[in-house]
This record gives structure tokens, C-alpha cells and sequence, in this order.
């Protein structure tokens, strides 16, 4: 038999829920949702949790527009995969988008919806006999823009102006926010992109375009000061690590950058975009960052809408 004995409860203190008060209300509960459209439907949502950040977030790019304030959007690749490009095309239009930053991969099927109006290959089924990533119109177009003096992303843009299937080209961020003279920065590693083992690939054009779009991106981040706003968007390791080597950079040449917003959308929180976007930009400069989680194919639509119908 066991020495020790349960403990004995019946000295314990108790406080009555009155005095000790709670951190949940029901004045914060939800409304009943009954109709009038996507503001109604967030003016519903609980002031609880991811209730009040998106509400912020939503406040926060009104007001970064209404102040004529970089609003700076980071796209993964599979935000282009899930069909959202137009979406992102029509906030540009409204404002509510002044400039892009894309990895690899979103870039590649953006690319390859201009001009065959399909992308994202079946990689289990073409990886055994290694044709994978062998698109010849793919490797050799977006190689043949990289020769070019211009950065990554005009240079697609550029390139596509002369190439893109016109049935196509008008749901491209690349095209569409090339003719819209909004800047779209690119950042590659190396290897990490399909593109990059096609036989016209040049190691030294690849980086010489990505580095060009770091420096670019280092001056759009410098435009975040004072009510701006960076959205990482889908992209789990390599945006994040370039935003925050940028927001150093910015501070390291003494231009000021604070009171600026962040915000990660993802499917999944990772521990980049958490450190690198929510929480270090912020650290002793003031600003806020939220996380937001849900399928970007509901909640860049969602945000979309909230946008076109804010009060603010």
C-alpha cells in the first residue's frame, strides 16, 4: 500500500466569481448573424480571439489606404495555386494592394497561368522518371526574361506583356500589376525552383534579378513606417526570413520603421511567420501583428470582401 494519501481539500480557500471577475463576457459573445451583407456578418463575429484580430486587420489595411500607406502583401506559392490571383488583382485596382512579394513558387504558377491558363503538375506522378519540373515553355520564358537588366519580378512582367495568352492575362499578378506600374519583388534560393534546372538557366542572371528585388524590397519595407502594412501570406519559411533581413536592413541604415502592422495568413501557424512577422518587427518599436488561420481560398475572398465594404 501506497505511503502517501490524497490531499485533504477541505481548508481551501474559495473566492466568489463576482470578485474575481473573468476575462470572457457575454457582452463579447456573438450576434445572431441575420443578414446584410459581409460587414454585418463581421460586426456579428465575437469580440473574442481571432474575432477582434481580424477585425483589426481589416482596420488596419483601411486605414493604411485611406493614408495613402504602403500596404505590402507576401504571397506563397500556394496562394496563386488556390485561384485567388483575381482577388488580389481587383484590391490592387481599389488600393487596398500597393506592392507584392513573391517566392519562387508563386511566381512559376503565376507565370504559367499567362500563358497556358494551367499550373501545378502532379509531382508524384512525373517524379519517378524525373520530369519533373520540365516545362519547357516554364524554364525557358522565365529564364529568357532573367536576361534582362530589370529585377525579378519586372522582369517577368515585361516579359509577359509580349508573351501571355490574352484568354489568360488578365488574371496574372505578374502582368496585371506590371501594366499597373505596382512593384512585384521575387525571391528565390537557388535549387528551390523548377525553372532552375532548365539547360538556359544562369546561376548568375537568378541571382543577380533576386538581389536586385531584395534591395527593392528593403525600400518598399522603408514604406511601412507610421501606419503601414506587411501580410504574410502562405509562405512558411523563405518570405520571412527575407522580410525581417529587410526590416533590419531598413533600420541599420537609421530610416525609421515602427507603428506598422503585421499579419500572418496561413492554414497552419508556423514558427517563422510567427517570430519573423507577428512578433520580432514589433519588439521595442511599438506596432501589433495578428495571426490569422484558415484556408487562403476562403479567407483572402473573405478579407477581400470586408475590405470593399468597410466603413472606413
Amino acid at each position: 500500500m501506497s505511503k502517501y494519501e490524497p490531499l485533504d481539500l477541505s481548508g481551501l480557500r474559495t473566492i466568489s466569481i463576482y470578485d474575481r471577475g473573468g476575462k470572457v463576457r457575454v457582452q463579447d459573445f456573438a450576434s445572431v448573424y441575420k443578414g446584410g451583407g459581409i460587414s454585418a456578418w463581421i460586426d456579428s463575429l465575437p469580440h473574442i480571439l481571432a474575432g477582434d484580430s481580424f477585425r483589426a486587420v481589416i482596420q488596419a489595411i483601411a486605414s493604411a489606404r485611406e493614408r495613402k500607406r504602403m500596404i505590402l502583401w507576401g504571397l506563397g506559392g500556394h496562394v496563386i495555386k488556390c485561384g485567388v490571383a483575381p482577388i488580389l488583382i481587383d484590391l490592387m485596382h481599389r488600393g487596398y494592394a500597393t506592392a507584392f512579394a513573391l517566392n519562387g513558387a508563386a511566381a512559376i504558377h503565376d507565370f504559367e497561368i499567362a500563358i497556358a491558363g494551367q499550373t501545378s503538375e502532379d509531382v508524384e506522378a512525373v517524379l519517378p522518371d524525373g520530369s519533373f519540373g520540365t516545362a519547357e515553355e516554364t524554364g525557358r520564358e522565365m529564364n529568357a526574361a532573367l536576361t534582362s537588366e530589370y529585377g525579378f519580378g519586372e522582369a517577368l512582367g515585361r516579359h509577359l506583356e509580349k508573351i501571355a495568352d490574352p484568354k489568360f492575362a488578365s488574371v496574372s499578378l505578374l502582368y496585371e500589376a506590371y501594366r499597373h506600374a505596382a512593384p512585384v519583388t521575387v525571391h528565390v534560393a537557388i535549387g528551390t525552383d523548377t525553372p532552375h534546372t532548365h539547360p538556359s538557366a544562369k546561376g548568375e542572371a537568378i541571382g543577380r534579378a533576386s538581389h536586385h528585388d531584395f534591395r527593392l524590397l528593403c525600400t518598399l519595407v522603408k514604406e511601412l513606417n507610421d501606419g503601414g502594412v506587411y501580410l504574410n501570406v502562405g509562405s512558411a519559411v523563405l518570405l520571412p526570413e527575407v522580410f525581417l533581413k529587410a526590416v533590419s536592413v531598413v533600420r541599420n541604415l537609421e530610416n525609421p520603421l515602427a507603428n506598422f502592422t503585421t499579419v500572418n495568413f496561413d492554414f497552419l501557424q508556423h514558427y517563422r511567420p510567427r517570430v519573423n512577422v507577428v512578433e520580432r518587427p514589433h519588439a521595442r518599436s511599438g506596432g501589433q501583428g495578428y495571426s490569422i488561420t484558415g484556408h487562403h481560398e476562403i479567407m483572402i475572398p473573405l478579407l477581400a470582401a470586408a475590405l470593399i465594404e468597410t466603413k472606413a
